[in-house]
């Protein structure tokens, strides 16, 4: 049956291929060859080579009963588009092969998934769902084989939101973080095994409050840093409050500890990891070296997809490295990335007095590396603004898009330098050498 809803979907692929257009295409970043896509999930290194797995939906541009798409590298710049890895259809995934990991033990490459079922009409979540998870393995890593629900459900009868299993090595135990629901109140759940088949119940590791946490935690992960641990995860139900969470939906984290009764310790306030208007469900991966690494779905849930018309849907941001200075966390692009770099243009911009400037830089894919000096500085805003939102390069428009309240200034902390680092004129990030409160 697997392989039969597989081979649909595949068809689907092939089928809408010839239809996509590239007007939107990012030169950069990992996107669909067509249909949808959204959570990055099962980041791994097996075999010498990257693996990045996401939700999929081979059918349309538009989100539907996932699938796992499959893509894989072996320098996390060229990357190689694999079959997809998971369909649903059995009685356990019916209407969705939800968010989850992968994890390699001895030569085989596991995948730990949400399987997902409404008990109603499907999309509707008050007629109630079933969340149970889910075990599949690979020996060549491009072919899986399903061997059905590890844990049968949530450890109380009223925690109907249960899902997207980050699952790690621990001394000589196998864990397991998911985000759960109960009534309007999130938790983080942790499980342990040791052979990813049977799993024990630890309990609630950290339990929050609908005001101040949201009312539900998706894409958990949690991860040493430097010393730290770090629980990072997708808060649903947050407001606005001041110049954060702007968003729709935000991706947060908080550093602590996880003790030895398996109970999360919350040693900081939540904090956003990215103020960006593009950006749910941050994964991350430990590289070989030690690095680690972080992706996220470079989209928002209800904003403008101009994509959509053209057959494809979606993108993830590029792999970023994480570092920690004091309780805050750090992120720079992928060293690897320096290979994407050709010729190289200075230009020296001197002091800005409350005006614009233009920079005489053209190309369609370019990276814009602004260094800011912002000792002694009055200015209230400052950074890349419309000059860039208007430029368009032949058929590969500039997308600046904004979500939630209307723009306005932030806070920086004044003192130090600031980098602002845009990977094609269309989608920007910002990073900072120094502590430094920036969007």
């Amino acid at each position: 049956m697997q392989a039969d809803l597989l081979d649909e979907a595949h068809r689907a692929l092939e089928t809408t291929l010839p239809e996509c257009g590239d007007n939107y295409r990012l030169g950069y970043h990992l996107s669909p060859p067509a249909g949808w896509m959204n959570d990055p999930n099962g980041l791994v290194y097996f075999r010498g080579e990257y693996h990045v797995f996401y939700q999929h939906h081979p059918y349309s541009p538009q989100w539907g009963p996932m699938h796992w798409g499959h893509a894989r590298s072996a320098d996390l710049v060229h990357w190689e588009h694999l079959p997809i890895a998971l369909a649903p259809g059995d009685a356990y995934d019916r209407d969705g092969c939800f968010s989850g990991s992968a994890v390699v033990d001895g030569d085989t490459l596991y995948l730990i998934y949400t399987g997902h079922r409404w008990l109603g009409e499907p999309g509707n979540d008050e007629q109630g769902i079933r969340q149970v998870q889910c075990l599949a393995s690979s020996t060549d890593g491009i072919t899986f084989t399903k061997h059905g629900a590890v844990i049968e459900a949530a450890p109380h009868p009223d925690i109907m939101h249960f899902r997207d299993p980050k699952v790690w090595r621990r001394s000589d135990h196998w864990w397991m973080a998911l985000g759960a629901r109960q009534g309007d109140d999130p938790l983080l759940l942790l499980y342990r095994s040791r052979d990813l088949r049977q799993w024990e119940c630890l309990g609630r590791a950290l339990e929050g409050r609908r005001e101040a946490d949201g009312y539900m935690w998706e894409c958990p992960d949690l991860f040493e840093l430097e010393g730290r641990d770090v629980f990072l995860f997708s808060p649903q139900g947050l407001e606005p409050d001041g110049y954060e969470r702007w968003n729709l939906f935000q991706n947060s984290y908080r550093l602590g500890r996880l003790d030895e009764r398996a109970r999360f310790v919350a040693e900081t306030e939540l904090c956003e990891i990215d103020h960006g208007h593009d950006f749910y469900a941050a994964q991350t991966l430990l590289a070989p070296d030690g690095r680690r690494l972080l992706w996220a779905w470079m989209d928002m849930w209800n904003s403008p997809m101009p994509s959509q018309a053209h057959h494809w849907c979606g993108a993830l941001t590029l792999p970023r490295e994480l570092s920690r200075d004091g309780d805050r966390l750090r992120m720079r692009p992928a060293r690897e990335l320096t290979a994407l770099r050709q010729s190289r243009q200075a230009l020296a911009i001197g002091t800005l007095e409350a005006q614009s400037r233009k920079l005489a830089v053209r190309g369609a894919l370019l990276e814009l590396e602004l260094d800011l000096e912002l000792t002694g500085s009055t200015a209230e805003r400052f950074g890349a603004g419309p000059a860039l939102q208007r430029r368009r390069t032949g058929a590969h428009p500039a997308v600046f898009r904004r979500h939630g309240p209307p723009p306005g200034a932030r806070p920086a902390a004044l003192g130090g330098r600031c980098e602002r680092r845009a990977q094609r004129a269309g989608r920007a990030g910002t990073y900072a050498d120094r502590p430094a409160d920036l969007p």
